[in-house]
């Protein structure tokens, strides 16, 4: 019956949310495309979802993670990549503010409903697959990466960030690596002034087998650093796609095309220690 509370999702046992991030490092790149294009594709996927518009176009936001979390009994490290497109729920068209990308990548939007409607989600954590699928109905699927990530732990800080998703699969013996790429990110910030921007928490939207709607927050504690792209700047970002009988790259070259990359918005946990360097004691 219709205006009826609804009971929270359940958390399946072994896990425990809310799941807390012990360090991130993350980098997204946005793509304004087609609004046709993305709107069909949406409805196969969250038909309780309408695709957002930023001036008639569709946003496309890919998503790297890299991040820690300590458990009771040790640690675990997770990579994943999201691939979105920015949605609000069907029933919220009238609650929307009017904002433009600029405008919503800053934070704009305070209503919270835009959000990332998963279209895929590639992740290397066999527990984290099962966990995001039965708890937030994520569309997580098993890739492993080889990254390349701007860091404190090198000669040379650079704002360069290069992200390779391969395919994998998943088996009784866990996780196995597949030599075929899926797709390649490469992001040379290198000389772009960032600012920063509050735009937490993110909403990430699932689609359960039942048909039902899933929302989620995820907060980040400190501010986001935004890039703006411009038709001089955009060629800062390249991506590659890999085989199109995967899923994943054909569901991308269909959406984005030709598009340029719209902005970067990237995160780094700052460190909490640091082991210095040795002396000689006489």
């Amino acid at each position: 019956m219709a205006g009826l509370p609804l009971p929270l999702p359940p958390v399946p046992e072994p896990y425990h949310l809310p799941f807390h991030y012990g360090a991130l490092h993350t980098i997204g790149v946005d793509y304004l495309v087609d609004h046709g294009r993305a709107r069909g594709l949406l409805a196969k996927r969250h038909p309780g979802l309408t695709v957002a518009a930023f001036d008639g176009r569709a946003c496309v936001s890919l998503n790297y993670r890299l991040h820690f979390a300590q458990y009771p009994d040790g640690g675990g490290i997770t990579q994943e990549l999201e691939i979105n497109l920015i949605a609000h729920p069907v029933f919220a068209e009238e609650r929307m503010p009017v904002v433009d990308y600029c405008q919503y990548a800053r934070g704009w939007d305070q209503t919270k409903l835009l959000g990332s409607a998963r279209l895929h989600v590639l992740c290397d954590n066999p527990i984290a697959i099962d966990a995001g699928r039965r708890m937030y109905a994520e569309p997580r699927h098993p890739g492993w990466f080889e990254t390349a990530l701007p860091s404190l732990n090198a000669p040379e800080v650079r704002e360069r960030w290069s992200v390779s998703c391969r395919r994998a699969t998943l088996g009784q013996d866990g996780l196995s690596r597949h030599d075929e790429e899926l797709l390649a990110l490469d992001v040379n910030l290198v000389g772009l002034t960032p600012e920063p921007v509050n735009n937490t928490p993110i909403t990430g939207y699932g689609t359960d087998d039942e048909g039902k709607l899933l929302a989620a927050p995820l907060n980040v504690y400190q501010p986001y650093r935004y890039y703006a792209l411009d038709d001089r700047t955009a060629e800062r970002v390249r991506l590659d796609l890999g085989n199109p009988a995967e899923e994943s790259a054909r569901d991308l070259a269909h959406l984005i095309a030709e598009a340029p990359a719209a902005g970067v918005w990237t995160y780094q946990s700052p460190p909490v220690a640091a082991h210095n360097r040795a002396y000689y004691v006489r």
